[in-house]
């Protein structure tokens, strides 16, 4: 179980709950080791600019770094990041279920809203959505208590030929990507049969809707499948 800590230190900006929420990310949960040149490509600016900003998180006491290694986050940062992930993914569920948005309209939307800080705001919303374990995306919402409720899942180019699947994540959240999904009518739980792997170029033909089509490798690499 994680616990959220009191945070005691000086006040979190925005910029830097943006840093701290990627650097999570690609630090697998913040657990691992991520050099600077893989957050200034994730929050788009110069490596100079990213060293100024690891200073600032080392000094507050949301990250460690470590020459030539890297950066992960300190308890208090993966607090931080996972709070900013459960408003995050909190506003996904109430835009989708109360106000009528699409899966592919509310990440943008949800990027602004997840920087509000009102703890009772967000707990008072987590209880009106009947306390949600899933995004419309498919991925965990983190309990008050940083717990996330996990879930089986593959990649769609890691399936098996021959067995059937229920779709239950995407790892590629774009609008793009979400309309692609939407025009081919796959959906979360939508079941797929996998009929066959292309070997030229690793692109498979999947069952559903009583009809099959052909989805490319990059698709594939981006739905998140489990068996059924």
């Amino acid at each position: 179980m994680f616990i959220f800590v009191v945070h005691s230190i000086k006040m979190i900006t925005l910029t830097e709950e943006n840093y701290i929420k990627a650097i999570y990310h690609l630090g697998k949960q913040g657990l691992e080791m991520v050099n600077t040149n893989a957050i200034a490509r994730a929050m788009k600016t110069k490596a100079s600019s990213v060293t100024d900003m690891i200073k600032k998180l080392s000094e507050k006491g949301y990250i460690d770094y470590k020459k030539y290694h890297g950066v992960n986050l300190t308890r208090n940062g993966r607090s931080v990041a996972i709070n900013i992930i459960r408003k995050h993914r909190l506003w996904e569920v109430f835009l989708v279920e109360k106000l009528n948005f699409t899966w592919d309209e509310v990440h943008e939307v949800a990027e602004h809203l997840e920087h509000i800080r009102s703890e009772k705001l967000i707990d008072e919303l987590d209880a009106f959505l009947e306390f949600p374990k899933y995004d419309p995306h498919g991925d965990p919402i983190p309990d008050k208590q940083g717990n996330f409720k996990s879930i089986n899942k593959i990649l769609l180019s890691q399936a098996v030929i021959g067995k059937s699947y229920k779709c239950v994540g995407v790892k590629d959240t774009s609008s793009v990507f979400l309309k692609y999904l939407d025009g081919n009518s796959i959906a979360l739980g939508t079941i797929v049969d996998i009929i066959y792997r292309e070997p030229y170029d690793s692109s498979i033909k999947i069952g559903l809707n009583n009809t099959t089509i052909l989805v490319s490798l990059n698709v594939a690499k981006n739905l998140f499948i489990k068996e059924v």
